[in-house]
């Protein structure tokens, strides 16, 4: 039994250097790594189109190399503006064989967000790199799963929080971690536009629509980025101006989050009004941002008269960047699809609270 034993180990021995030096292994371990990863855009309405795929012509760490698209008559001008090659163009029927193309490290989901968690979790078992656009999904049952399926197939992810990237967000949240004026006492947040389509995935619950997974979210964000914390209670009103259009979700959402350190927040988010603002009161003083989510940078003063502005272009160049030199450096992303999923928490939260007049909903 032991000479039978030692023979095999000495011939597994002998097979695994054999296979550590052929020429397909020596190859991967050679092979310089690339100077920019391909990305692969899933879904080509107006955020693909106007702003992420522009500023990937824009970015230094990844580039446009795929698209998948459900509308043929797209491809065509986006192979030809993009020099994108026909084996780097799929449909969500044939999405999951870009585990095939090499020209493909990261997938990023940009569609309604009730098709966000199929074609994560499809994109995720193809082991490329996932990232996702915000609002996450529509539930936190669909965010765990997304993480869930990036966990286990190794691959991470990312959402497309632009605006955790701007320097002048992460300003703000300086001032808070350093305690510049003291504790927060009391935030106000403020995330809305007025939406005059009527026909759009906003306006339909099926879809993953509504004020709240939208704007609310910048709202949101702006509540916990300034506070450092995860809210413990919500209480929210929902409302529409536009019953016709606004008929299966709210257009306008008011609500109250308080926070373990006894800090509170009042936050508005709506389709129906425009608004863009953060207020954060301390013991000792207060900073203001206005707009706070602006996609080329935002502004902000201190009551001590210091003021928060870098320039930004567009944020978008800066979170694909950031993103991939994530991959490449084998760092954790900026905002990992954890991040995302506190968000929906809040979410539902709201929604619970709303649909329940208003009534105290604990996270």
């Amino acid at each position: 039994m032991d000479l039978k034993r030692r023979d095999f180990v000495k011939k597994s021995l002998i097979a695994s250097s054999v296979a550590a030096f052929s020429p397909n292994v020596l190859l991967a371990a050679t092979r310089a790594p690339k100077q920019k990863l391909g990305v692969a855009l899933v879904g080509l309405g107006y955020y693909s189109k106007d702003l992420i795929a522009p500023a990937l012509l824009n970015t230094k760490h990844c580039e446009l190399k795929g698209i998948v698209t459900g509308s043929p008559e797209k491809i065509p001008v986006w192979q030809e503006k993009y020099g994108i090659a026909d084996k780097n163009v799929y449909n969500y029927n044939n999405y999951d064989s870009i585990a095939n193309n090499p020209d493909i490290d990261v997938i990023y989901v940009i569609l309604p967000p009730s098709m966000h968690k199929e074609y994560t979790v499809r994109g995720a078992e193809t082991g490329k790199y996932m990232w996702c656009e915000k609002p996450m999904a529509p539930s936190v049952a669909d965010c765990q799963a997304m993480i869930d399926a990036c966990n286990k197939n190794k691959v991470g992810l990312s959402i497309g929080y632009r605006c955790q990237h701007d320097p002048n967000i992460q300003a703000y949240q300086k001032v808070m971690r350093e305690q510049k004026f003291g504790k927060v006492k009391m935030v106000n947040s403020a995330a809305g536009y007025f939406d005059g389509r009527t026909n759009h995935w906003k306006q339909k619950k099926a879809m993953g629509g509504g004020v709240m997974g939208d704007m609310g979210v910048y709202a949101i964000q702006g509540a916990r980025l300034s506070t450092g914390e995860e809210p413990i209670s919500v209480k929210a009103h929902l409302s529409t101006t536009r019953p016709e259009i606004y008929h299966e979700v709210e257009e306008t959402a008011t609500y109250v989050l308080e926070f373990p350190s006894g800090a509170m927040a009042t936050c508005q988010s709506s389709f129906g009004i425009n608004m863009n603002h953060l207020q954060v009161n301390y013991e000792k003083g207060w900073l203001k941002m206005e707009p706070q989510t602006g996609y080329g940078g935002n502004r902000g003063s201190m009551s001590d008269g210091t003021t928060i502005y870098t320039q930004v272009d567009r944020q978008q160049p800066m979170q694909l960047d950031d993103d991939a030199l994530a991959i490449k450096n084998k760092k954790p992303y900026l905002c990992p699809g954890e991040e995302g999923l506190r968000d929906i928490r809040v979410v539902e939260a709201v929604l619970k609270s709303g649909a329940n007049g208003g009534c105290e909903v604990k996270l």
